[in-house]
């Protein structure tokens, strides 16, 4: 079956951008870049929404660095609000409900899948059982004064298993993870521990 990759690029403190920062809060580095460039899961198709693909369709345009690679690769836009002809290359337009079309997709053994930014895209997936990898880039910055959509408010509980991690540039790390969605937090056979 495809399997499908929640993809997200974050601040330390869990932010997905930060008002007047630049993307990738100005620290890409040659090797976080050249990872890029390879295209990981570059045959996958790319799932994103509607605010995704105006901010990274104009990353591309702007010669943001990094993003030329998204071009080339198939992208599906869930939007209820954009009409076709979509402008970036290679996207198709899907309306309705993204969690019963992404189960389909995956139903279909079609391709596989990965997200790109698209909060509540990622979380509605995620709730629904769809995601097998859970992978975030995290960069070294706080922005806790200028931090805009903080990517996991709103999301159940939560155990990530790690499958792999690495750094880039020295200051850039990667964490891989399995996702099991709780109902509730974990029940455990001892009391807490009193400080």
């Amino acid at each position: 079956m495809p399997e499908l990759v929640v993809d997200f690029i974050t601040s330390l403190d869990g932010y997905a951008s930060a008002e007047g920062w630049p993307g990738w809060w100005g620290l890409e580095g040659p090797e976080y870049l050249k990872w890029l460039g390879e295209s990981p899961e570059g045959d996958y198709v790319v799932l994103m929404g509607a605010n995704t693909y105006r901010l990274m369709h104009a990353f591309t345009k702007d010669g943001e660095p990094g993003t030329d690679v998204l071009t080339g690769m198939d992208k599906v836009v869930f939007s209820n609000t954009l009409a076709e002809p979509l402008e970036w290359e290679n996207s198709t337009l899907v309306a309705g409900d993204a969690v019963a079309a992404v189960r389909a997709m995956k139903q279909d053994r079609g391709r596989s899948m990965r997200t790109i930014g698209s909060l509540a895209l990622c979380r509605s997936l995620l709730e629904a059982g769809l995601v097998d990898r859970f992978r975030v880039v995290m960069f070294p910055v706080i922005t806790g004064a200028t931090g805009r959509e903080r990517i996991y408010d709103g999301y159940p509980d939560v155990v990530l298993d790690m499958v792999d991690s690495r750094t880039f540039d020295g200051r850039i790390q990667l964490v891989e993870y399995v996702p099991t969605v709780l109902d509730g937090p974990p029940v455990t056979s001892s009391p807490p521990s009193q400080l």
